[in-house]
Order: structure tokens, then sequence, then C-alpha cells
């Protein structure tokens, strides 16, 4: 609550202050109800934000993103941004962990012991570490078996620049031409 005598920001100023606070990206509608303004109105002074950012250099940018807006580093700005957060720390999924989300991306829902069938291998440690960077979660139980099963997140489809699982790119044109999979292994995104 403000008092009398403190003025009111704008709306673009409060629309600003509740984007830098944000760690996922956040519905017009919220933003809306937010800034007690039309969602229309919302939206377009989003879109003339993301504008101003980009024709003003500035080291973020506002992206709409998994169904939301949110501010983003800029991708030249990554090597800066990069040094600062890791301080010498290794923050990349190892290769076990990308096949695993892969896997899990392309097949949800879907229960470990089918993760583990596909890729061969014990998973349980890679999907505790999946699941605690918040790049999947349990989305429900196999009905005959009990098993839980898992999919990908918002977390998953923000950090990969995607707004829905349909942009996903067809999984077949990765493959070999030698190698077959049975359309039971793989499930076409869109």
């Amino acid at each position: 609550m403000t008092d009398e005598s403190t003025p009111n920001p704008s709306v673009r100023a409060a629309l600003e202050a509740v984007l830098l606070v944000v760690d996922e990206p956040v519905a017009e509608v919220v933003l809306a109800q937010v800034v007690e303004r039309p969602t229309e109105e919302v939206a377009g002074l989003l879109r003339e934000l993301a504008a101003e950012y980009d024709a003003g250099g500035r080291g973020f940018e506002l992206r709409c993103v998994a169904g939301g807006w949110r501010l983003y580093t800029r991708a030249d700005c990554a090597a800066y941004v990069e040094r600062f957060v890791r301080d010498g720390q290794q923050a990349r999924l190892t290769q076990a962990a990308l096949e695993t989300l892969a896997v899990v991306a392309y097949r949800q829902p879907v229960s470990r012991s089918r993760i583990a069938a596909i890729r061969g291998v014990n998973v349980d440690a890679v999907m505790r570490t999946l699941v605690g960077r918040g790049m999947v979660t349990e989305v429900g139980t196999e009905p005959a078996t009990g098993a839980i099963l898992y999919g990908t997140t918002s977390v998953f489809l923000e950090r990969l620049g995607l707004s829905a699982l349909e942009e996903l790119p067809p999984l077949r044109d990765y493959l070999p031409d030698h190698f077959a999979l049975d359309d039971d292994d793989v499930v076409a995104a869109g």
C-alpha cells in the first residue's frame, strides 16, 4: 500500500518492477491484474517495452516465452553473466541428463522404468537432478502399475526458448537412416 503523499508509479514502471523479481514467465492476464489495467493495454505496453529495450541496446531483453513475459540477459552478454553466476562451477547438464530429458520431453508422461528401458541404464540419480533443477516434475501415476509418471515443466520450455512442446523438432529428423524406432518409442511433437 502507498500512502497519499507517495506518487503512484506509471504502469510501465510497475510492470518493469514486477518483471525484475519474477523467476518464471508471467502471463499478461496476471500482470494486468497486478497493475490493475486491462490485459490489452498491458500486452501493448509489454511489446513497447520489449521494442524499447531492443532499440536501446540494453544488456537485457523482454521476451514472451512459455506463455508469459520475463526479462532475460542478451545473448551477446552471456559470457559475462556466466562468469559472474557460475563462479567457476559447472552448471550445465551432463550428457546423461540431456539424454534423459529428451526421453521425458518426447515420451511424456513417462515412468522412470520406461526411461531406463529406453536409455538402457538406471536413471534414478539423473531424474533426481532434473526434478531438483525444475526441468521435470511428477505429473501423475500409471493406472496399471502405480508408477509415478514424469513430464517436463515450464522451466524446460523457458530454457529451450519454446512456448509449447509442439515446437520441439521432430525426433526422426535427427536419427541416422539406419536407426529405426517403433512408433511406441517416438512421439512426434505436434
